[in-house]
């Protein structure tokens, strides 16, 4: 048997195991980086394009957020959802005897990735991070060929960037933006600071924000920034905060204590207490039900499962800052969960209301029940011939080269905490909805040719900060890594560029495959 057939075999049983020497390389027409949801809808596109692909994958899990806890799907209207998306979610649905279903359990979203890549016999290359320093090899503005850090060589002729950090893009020579633009650099409203719209997920009393209350001199409590939130409507380095979405379970057969961290601080919490007792309880009122007695319990409220303030690091981080952040709003949140189940100064009825419940024994079991993927709603984001704003969202700008729907409402969450008249604030949340689903530009999903002329970049796309609020959504990244691995094959036929496929030919293919382009009320 030859090596990479012993290669193909151990990823997909979940190992990989390369034997080949490092300067030797292997070569596909489609490389994707990345097995989020986005990655595998391009796996799958392209070899359904008669294409050979491969993913290079810097986890162990495929899917992404939707296999990492997100199992009630954001998605505004599911009419504007259609191709190898609309087929998972009837994949899912035959798993629990119904049509379709937008509501399931983590593992079995990852099994359901695992059979498509495993019925198209596409090679997944577990464990295999980008070498940050020199892992993209460019040829007269092609990528040529990336290099993982374990100096394994891969090969491609159209490369996929489908993580939610868009590092091969960043390292490709990839123009992109991380933070809130001012409102002045798209002509909008909504984006940079937001004092005056942060009127969701915000205290609604006044709590005081010193360590020793009343008392400037004791220091702010954890979690609370120096200054004001600055200028309104002006951009900043901020990020829009990250948690983790986790699936619990009242179910006593089948539910595990929730962890006390080694780190834990009860201090990270006070601010938190002071809301309860003044009679806000709110943390765990964002829990959709799951099948099988699950929860997928997401941010509600001012202070919750979102770690406000302490990501602003990760978009650009190389992987030991990242790895540090992830443990970070690891500790934090499972901090929070023990602090509200066990800590004598909460209120007796919060106590009670948070007792039934637990960590699910049969998800994430390689990670002792925690998800295995931080919710990074948002890192960096390309700057393309055509950026996404808040004029496409709002329907006052719309796209001739339409590559799928985005439908949900602007969402962003909160980037900071700060101090006002002697009071906690919280800053940036925006969610305005009430738009219909509209068109997404094939110009937002790849580079400008004189920066690199065989990439596409589904998630990482050009949008600004308000904007990608309302696309980021799991179904249409699978909407839009479909539709990049139909243009990669198309460049490939045609021996082009990326930027110069045929758009009309490229649009009929996509709704021949099911992909809706056109909102018809």
């Amino acid at each position: 048997m030859c090596s990479r057939a012993i290669h193909f075999i151990a990823c997909l049983a979940g190992v990989c195991l390369w034997a080949l020497p490092s300067h030797a390389a292997e070569s596909y027409d489609v490389v994707i980086y990345g097995g989020t949801s986005a990655g595998v809808a391009s796996a799958v596109q392209t070899v359904r394009m008669g294409k050979t692909a491969v993913i290079v994958h810097p986890g162990r899990h495929l899917g992404g957020l939707t296999s990492g806890g997100l199992g009630a799907t954001d998605i505004g209207n599911k009419a504007a959802i259609g191709g190898i998306a609309r087929e998972f979610y009837r994949r899912l649905g035959a798993h629990y005897g119904k049509e379709e279903a937008w509501t399931f359990e983590p593992h079995v979203a990852e099994n359901t990735y695992k059979a498509m890549i495993e019925e198209a016999n596409i090679p997944v290359i577990y464990d295999e991070r980008l070498d940050l320093r020199g892992g993209v090899v460019m040829d007269a503005g092609r990528i040529s060929t990336i290099v993982m850090e374990s100096g394994l060589r891969i090969e491609g002729r159209v490369f996929i960037d489908a993580t939610y950090e868009g590092d091969l893009m960043a390292r490709a020579g990839v123009a992109y933006h991380v933070g809130r633009e001012s409102n002045a650099t798209y002509a909008e409203t909504l984006n940079g600071v937001q004092t005056q719209n942060a009127i969701y997920h915000q205290f609604e009393c006044a709590i005081d924000p010193y360590v020793v209350e009343a008392d400037p001199a004791s220091g702010l409590l954890p979690g609370i920034q120096e200054g004001g939130p600055g200028e309104e409507g002006a951009g900043d380095h901020r990020v829009q905060a990250y948690n983790f979405r986790m699936c619990l379970t009242d179910d006593p057969d089948n539910r595990m204590p929730f962890p006390k961290p080694e780190n834990y601080d009860p201090l990270r919490y006070e601010l938190l207490l002071r809301y309860l007792k003044a009679g806000h309880w709110t943390v765990m009122k964002l829990s959709t039900k799951m099948p099988n007695r699950k929860t997928d319990t997401n941010n509600k409220g001012a202070f919750a499962t979102d770690n406000i303030g302490m990501n602003y690091e990760y978009p650009d981080g190389d992987y030991t800052v990242r790895e540090r952040i992830f443990n970070e709003h690891k500790d934090y949140q499972q901090g929070l969960m023990w602090f509200l189940v066990n800590d004598p100064r909460v209120p007796e009825h919060v106590r009670n209301e948070m007792s039934p419940w637990g960590l699910a024994k049969d998800e994430f079991v390689d990670t002792g029940g925690w998800p295995h993927q931080l919710y990074v709603r948002e890192a960096r984001r390309m700057i393309s011939d055509y950026v996404m704003t808040q004029h496409n969202c709002e329907g006052r700008a719309n796209v001739y080269d339409a590559v799928g729907l985005a439908a949900y409402t602007m969402d962003s969450h909160h980037v900071q905490r700060y101090v006002k008249d002697g009071r906690v604030w919280n800053e940036g949340d925006v969610e305005v909805g009430g738009f219909p689903p509209y068109r997404i530009a094939y110009r937002s999903i790849r580079p400008r040719r004189a920066e690199c002329t065989n990439l596409l970049v589904p998630v990482c796309l050009a949008a600004s900060h308000i904007a990608y609020g309302s696309i980021r959504m799991e179904p249409v990244f699978m909407v839009l890594g479909q539709s990049a691995a139909t243009a990669a094959a198309m460049a490939i036929d045609a021996e082009t560029a990326v930027q110069d496929i045929d758009i009309p030919k490229l649009q009929d293919r996509l709704r021949l495959d099911g992909q809706i382009l056109e909102w018809k009320p």
